[in-house]
């Protein structure tokens, strides 16, 4: 099969930035696929795709003109609908072989072959392979149906009559087979073998193609752009690392992947230039300067050695003049009155106190069951004052109650309006300027965290605390008025927030009940919601199991950092069945199941332990109590005697906290387990010896499940 490498390109208006890099895997992505599908690319066949602010390409090597033709096998039917007594073809047989292209004369050349428990008649033909035009066709509609559009518009074409739908209005159409045009058609759009280069800065326009492997370089040589994404973002970043070496000072621009794949979807050939603001601006805290500068310019704020930010920032320019100066000047005029809006803000803001906001919080909505933001804080209170107690004491109470009192308040203050995604770091520098302790301060911003996955915790126990209250509320009264998540949506984050409890439990240390922390929160509502206490913890142990087997997590332990194989689907079932409520300790319950699951006499016990739930679970309800004088069996009488040495041991280990040890010290009871079932009939036709019997089971079974249920660990 002769090959060529082929290149397709949309030429379109400027792509929305934020989608821009999938659109461009998706458009390459697809195409590649049907290409595939098709039986048109060789077996090596490699894809790479290109996409800038106003192209989605793809390029595909060693594609055939046409595809090798295939043998096909079809079945048609039932042998005994297909021919009659006589074996000739019935009307049905040949109605459907004419629906293949064949007629009477084929029915000779039909197989019989098994199908279920009857036999079918196959009709064997070869399809003519795919030509590349018809292949590419069907591959660019595919390609483009499929495109995860945000939006899409409706604009349209030439004729003045005809209109498409696409994500930008399209305006060009490369196909290239080698150097030879593939005659195809998409979006009212004829493919050729010219494209356009960069708006201002391409040396010729249109820029022609010679052939599909020549595209990108000719466009980097005459249209003055990247296609490649990658590249472009290669050399977005080496020029910042370039220009941040060059303004010196150790200083460096702030690691922001996100706002690096936005701004290489804005340009088509990047050059990036120093600009600077006043140092007046640097009085306001720089998390307000950083956001402004990201989220509304596209800039890369500079930060020094130490963390702060200086007063130099990084734009990536589209454009290359010879005399960037008018460019520095326009980005730093632009960016002038965005920080002076946020020195204007962060001024006016700390005229008033946190304290004085809160009535505030009063008229702030926020939830149409749940009441105010303002009865909200009153519950977070109620709940950070009765953890903290539990915890701290009073000092402990106290100060998780002022900081809860106040974590909200930034929410009516003019910077976290303009900029939401500052609340909680507003409240902390405010609280601050209000002379409120450190642990206070802290407290409020880091009330909110974790906020994702792999993000800190509180910094202090006051900031746990009120984190937990926070969480814990808006978890109870979502799931009390019956707001629960479904499938991929969560609009109140309730997998995070719960994950969020399970964490700070966990890396926290926190010696608290989850079942008490549910009852805490539960009481803070009071009528206002039903009572939701099984379904929260039946969601927070969800979270738990996914904790443990989330491969990201690498949490440093008591032991060691978890890794993903760490622990088995079994381990974490053994514990987690118990639904433990100290979520400190389950780590130490999970390195206990582990040592024990590595130990020789682990397989046998688990077993056992199987068996004896299955027995027990017939039985009605058992009393552990043993009465020696009915044990009759020599295996028995030893079971109960090992029962009598190895649980008291066990036990002050497990109270202790040595898991390990005590689940180690069960081990010595593998031998007596096993003679027992060899040598005793548990069921005995003697009620009192069969209830004894079974007492002696649920002994044996409460000691040996203490710290997980075993007999998960069965196979």
């Amino acid at each position: 099969m002769t090959t060529k490498n082929l290149l397709v390109e949309l030429f379109v208006e400027e792509l929305p930035p934020k989608a821009l890099k999938k659109l461009g895997d998706a458009f390459a992505g697809v195409l590649f696929e049907q290409l595939k599908a098709q039986g048109l690319t060789a077996a090596d066949a490699a894809l790479t795709s290109f996409a800038s602010p106003r192209r989605l390409a793809a390029h595909v090597t060693a594609v055939a003109v046409q595809a090798s033709d295939k043998a096909v096998s079809q079945k048609l039917m039932p042998v005994a609908v297909g021919l009659d007594a006589a074996g000739n073809a019935t009307p049905a047989l040949l109605k459907k072989l004419q629906a293949l292209g064949a007629d009477a004369s084929a029915v000779a050349g039909l197989k019989r072959a098994p199908d279920g428990k009857a036999e079918a008649l196959f009709y064997d033909s070869t399809v003519k392979g795919a030509t590349l035009v018809e292949g590419l066709q069907k591959a660019l509609l595919e390609a483009i149906a499929k495109l995860p559009i945000p939006k899409v518009m409706t604009y349209q074409l030439a004729d003045g009559w005809s209109d498409v739908k696409f994500v930008r209005p399209a305006h060009g159409l490369v196909a290239l087979h080698g150097s030879e045009v593939v005659a195809i058609e998409a979006l009212g759009l004829k493919a050729g073998n010219s494209t356009h280069g960069h708006r201002f800065e391409a040396s010729v326009d249109p820029v022609v193609l010679k052939d599909a492997d020549s595209y990108a370089a000719t466009l980097k040589k005459d249209g003055a752009v990247i296609a490649s994404f990658a590249e472009r973002k290669a050399e977005i970043a080496r020029q910042l690392t370039a220009a941040a070496a060059k303004v010196g000072g150790g200083v460096k621009a702030i690691e922001d992947d996100a706002l690096l794949d936005e701004v290489t979807a804005l340009v088509e050939r990047p050059n990036v230039l120093v600009c600077e603001f006043e140092k007046e601006f640097l009085d306001v805290p720089q998390e307000c300067l950083i956001l402004t500068m990201k989220a509304n310019q596209k800039y890369f704020p500079l930060l020094e050695a130490s963390g702060k930010l200086s007063n130099k920032f990084l734009v990536v320019s589209n454009i290359s003049p010879a005399n960037a100066s008018a460019v520095i000047q326009g980005n730093e005029r632009v960016v002038r009155p965005r920080l002076a809006d946020a020195k204007f803000f962060f001024d006016q803001d700390r005229k008033k106190t946190l304290a004085s906001r809160v009535e505030g919080l009063d008229k702030v909505v926020y939830h149409n069951k749940l009441g105010s933001q303002g009865e909200r804080v009153e519950r977070v209170r109620a709940i950070a004052k009765a953890i903290g107690q539990q915890l701290g004491g009073d000092a402990l109470a106290q100060q998780a109650d002022q900081a809860a009192r106040l974590a909200k308040t930034d929410l009516v203050t003019d910077m976290v309006g303009e900029f939401p995604e500052l609340q909680g770091i507003m409240g902390r520098y405010y609280a601050l300027n209000d002379g409120l302790s450190a642990d206070v301060a802290d407290a409020i911003e880091d009330h909110y965290k974790p906020r994702f996955a792999g993000d800190e915790l509180p910094r202090n126990q006051v900031g746990v605390v009120v984190a937990l209250a926070d969480k814990l509320e808006t978890l109870v009264g979502m799931f009390g008025i019956g707001n629960l998540p479904t499938g991929d949506k969560d609009p109140f984050a309730l997998r995070r927030h719960a994950l969020g409890i399970v964490r700070m439990l966990i890396e926290a240390r926190i010696p608290v009940e989850l079942d008490a922390l549910i009852e805490i929160a539960v009481s803070a509502f009071g009528s206002v919601i039903n009572n939701p206490t099984a379904e929260v913890q039946k969601f927070v142990y969800e979270r738990l199991r996914h904790y443990f087997r989330d491969v990201d997590r690498g949490v440093q332990t008591e032991y060691r950092v978890v890794e993903p194989s760490m622990y088995s689907s079994f381990e974490i079932d053994a514990v987690l069945s118990l639904n433990p409520q100290r979520l400190a300790e389950v780590e130490s319950l999970m390195h206990a199941v582990m040592v024990f699951a590595a130990l020789p006499e682990a397989p046998a016990l688990a077993a056992a332990n199987k068996r004896i739930s299955n027995i027990l679970k017939k039985a009605d309800t058992v009393d552990p109590h043993v009465s020696e004088v009915l044990l009759k069996e020599p295996a028995e009488i030893a079971l109960y005697a090992s029962l009598r040495d190895v649980v008291p041991k066990a036990n002050a280990q497990f109270e202790s906290g040595d898991y390990t040890a005590s689940l180690q010290s069960l081990a010595a009871l593998r031998a007596p387990v096993d003679a027992f079932f060899d040598g005793v009939m548990v069921n005995a036709e003697e009620m009192d010896l069969r209830l004894n019997r079974q007492g002696l089971l649920k002994s044996l079974h409460d000691a040996m499940n203490r710290v997980a249920d075993l007999s998960r660990l069965a196979a």
